[in-house]
């Protein structure tokens, strides 16, 4: 199969590419760290890739993505990986930070999904899985920025798959909880509710394969999600988490 990877460098992309490439599959990856990329590429050549590519570039760019995806050849899976932890403090008084953060985290996000699906769609279809948040299933006072654009990448996938599923592109949403990433490095890891990289690999794997519409990874987030989205407004706000 061919498989592109969206954000390749993160670590959950990474893991994934690791599992993939044992498959003997052939990779498109794009990122913006061009010796990370290459660095990536040649472990996958080791582990038993086929073929890999790598394009380092502004990935946030919607003009980026639609010159990427216009050049691809049959895409049987995508993988859309890329993001930023917002900082809710900055984006209280740094309007520019916020917009950019939402571009990164839903709108060039969002475009690289539609794009990837329709370019399925004209060749055989496929399947896109796209990482959201759990973030995104309510606003909360820690994270509003982040949740809010994770929040329209969620809804914005499920409006996708019920358009695509009759040209035959399965559209996959991911919604992970805490995972132990450099992205995630200033945050003090407690207990059960962190999860590995691989983990939330596997996860998304499996999704693809059983064609699954949206996965909570771990699982047990979606318990957690289905207490917190029923606590009432009146009280809900008054909580600081």
């Amino acid at each position: 199969m061919n498989i592109v990877i969206v954000g390749a460098t993160s670590a959950v992309a990474q893991s994934a590419i690791r599992i993939w490439a044992a498959g003997q599959h052939s990779f498109v990856l794009y990122g913006r760290n061009a010796s990370e990329l290459e660095k990536i590429a040649a472990d996958a050549r080791v582990r038993g890739a086929i073929e890999v590519t790598v394009h380092a570039g502004d990935i946030a760019s919607v003009t980026y993505a639609q010159t990427a995806v216009a050049n691809l050849s049959t895409t049987h899976i995508a993988l859309i990986a890329h993001g930023s932890l917002t900082l809710s403090d900055r984006a209280d008084t740094d309007t520019d930070y916020m917009a950019s953060e939402i571009n990164v985290n839903f709108t060039s996000a969002a475009a690289w999904a539609q794009l990837l699906a329709n370019h399925m769609a004209t060749h055989g279809g496929g399947s896109v899985a796209v990482i959201s948040s759990v973030a995104g299933d309510r606003g909360r006072y820690s994270n509003h920025a982040y949740g809010a654009a994770k929040a329209g990448l969620s809804a914005y996938c499920s409006g996708l798959r019920a358009r695509m599923w009759r040209r035959g592109v399965h559209v996959l949403t991911v919604k992970p909880g805490f995972i132990d990433t450099p992205m995630m490095a200033h945050v003090t890891k407690k207990g059960v509710l962190w999860a590995t990289p691989e983990a939330i690999a596997q996860g998304i794997i499996r999704g693809i394969e059983r064609k699954r519409n949206v996965v909570y990874l771990p699982k047990f987030w979606a318990l957690i999600l289905l207490a917190v989205k029923h606590v009432p407004e009146s009280i809900f706000k008054r909580l600081k988490f």
